[in-house]
């Protein structure tokens, strides 16, 4: 195993790389910028769905600095400028914005952690670089394997266990939510009848299967790559037309690149230099990586974790994953479900029973509303957010004023899942203030029953 992880192979497919996933760090992070997005998802909302206690967003536009911070760091990775520092600096700002808000978490921006995470970890700024070119004794033509295949290997996770996700009954035997979103495209002229049927909704439910098992494996190979790279162009230019899903198929369709050999690479990284008026040191000395215990021990701990992430669900015995999501975050389930939900809030107080309905809208953004109706752990936090704004405040009612002491959270919540009728997701005998949300399964949600 240290034999291959070590083994020198050429750097191109790594400066590749790295040129184009800043590139598109650089026009992701201006996208959400001048969208005014920042505003909208991180300085507008009053309450946050933390993934982390006790970390918070900056105060008021204070919270532009992150997203300043990421895109000079995404620069510095785009050009091999102060590279350490950039790569560092672009993976801490992006997963603090990231680990802000439950409600805007979004498997490809777990994805783009993960590879900033590794760009740290490896020379990617060792040729084609600003480093390279203020350092010549940096440059090396060749790095260890492991720089490379970590980095193809978290692409092929993504894939693979995103068609292990697609091994369901509702994908499989429902097209669904296929058949659901696919409606929306009905009225389109000349195809719009298309999109109508149910088998154009099942003919890209079982292809999406397939191609998700299978492509790792493909692009592997010497022979099949190039029809596999035609296969993901064709794959994500359709999702990215049908689907709001931002610039991750671009990301996929071009960080797919790197499992393509030197050759490959060697043809536009040329021009590239040649833009730049970059030019190798000719007196590059040889690399001679030798073998070591802590990367190696890294690579199999990480391997071992991005493996087990995704099937963690299976240790738990939740009746359904799409229903109580227990697990569902951080394995590579994409778009596998349509799910609304309705919740209702209740304060109540604990003496003298009077109780109060909750506006959601006073303390969420509708965003925030529609993502907790659904999941257990933001529900929860919800609550204790409730308990903490109405404890021992005053109100005037009908009756007249009475002041809340140690009020008791109920909620009552109905949920439709991929199609089906709504059900009773979270009955309102609850005291949710008594409930702890834990990793094992959550008994005070209601068993899913509802049938298609």
């Amino acid at each position: 195993m240290k034999k291959y992880l070590f083994k020198e192979t050429s750097i191109l497919p790594l400066i590749g790389f790295r040129i184009i996933f800043g590139l598109l760090m650089v026009i992701g992070t201006l996208r959400f910028l001048f969208n005014g997005w920042v505003h909208q998802l991180y300085i507008q909302p009053k309450f946050y769905f933390g993934f982390i206690e006790g970390i918070s967003p900056l105060p008021g536009n204070l919270m532009y600095l992150p997203f300043i911070l990421l895109l000079i760091g995404a620069i510095g990775i785009l050009f091999g400028a102060f590279y350490r520092i950039s790569t560092i600096l672009a993976f801490v700002s992006f997963t603090y914005i990231e680990v802000l808000d439950k409600t805007n978490y979004l498997n490809h921006y777990y994805f783009v952690s993960l590879v900033l995470f590794l760009l740290c970890l490896v020379p990617a700024n060792a040729y084609l670089s600003w480093d390279s070119k203020r350092n010549s004794t940096i440059q090396k033509t060749v790095v260890p394997q492991w720089s490379i295949r970590i980095v193809q290997l978290q692409l092929a996770v993504v894939y693979f266990f995103a068609g292990v996700a697609k091994i369901h009954p509702d994908w499989l035997l429902h097209a669904q939510p296929l058949a659901i979103w696919l409606q929306a495209y009905r009225d389109l002229p000349i195809v719009g009848d298309y999109f109508a049927t149910s088998w154009l909704a099942f003919a890209f439910s079982w292809f999406g299967c397939i191609y998700d098992l299978t492509i790792p494996f493909f692009l592997l190979g010497n022979k099949t790559r190039p029809y596999a790279y035609f296969f993901v162009v064709v794959f994500h230019i359709v999702t990215w037309l049908l689907f709001p899903i931002g610039v991750f198929p671009w990301v996929m369709i071009f960080s797919t690149l790197i499992f393509f050999p030197a050759t490959f690479h060697e043809k536009w990284l040329s021009k590239v230099a040649t833009w730049f008026r970059w030019e190798k040191d000719k007196n590059v000395l040889p690399s001679h990586y030798q073998t070591n215990k802590i990367i190696t021990s890294f690579v199999l701990v990480y391997v071992i974790l991005q493996l087990f992430l995704p099937i963690r669900c299976f240790f738990n015995h939740s009746q359904t994953l799409f229903w109580h999501e227990e697990g569902m975050r951080f394995s590579w389930r994409v778009m596998l479900m349509h799910k609304e939900g309705f919740a209702t809030f209740y304060v109540r107080d604990k003496n003298s029973k009077r109780e109060i309905q909750v506006r959601n809208e006073d303390f969420l953004t509708v965003g925030q509303i529609d993502q907790m109706a659904t999941q257990p752990d933001m529900i929860k936090q919800y609550a204790d957010y409730l308990y903490t704004q109405f404890e021992d405040s005053l109100f005037q009612t009908i009756q007249g004023p009475f002041r809340m002491h140690k009020p008791s959270i109920h909620a009552e919540i109905y949920v439709s899942l991929n199609g089906r009728n709504s059900q009773l997701f979270l009955s309102k005998k609850h005291d949710l203030q008594e409930k702890k949300y834990t990793f094992a399964p959550h008994k005070w949600l209601e068993p899913f029953t509802a049938k298609l």
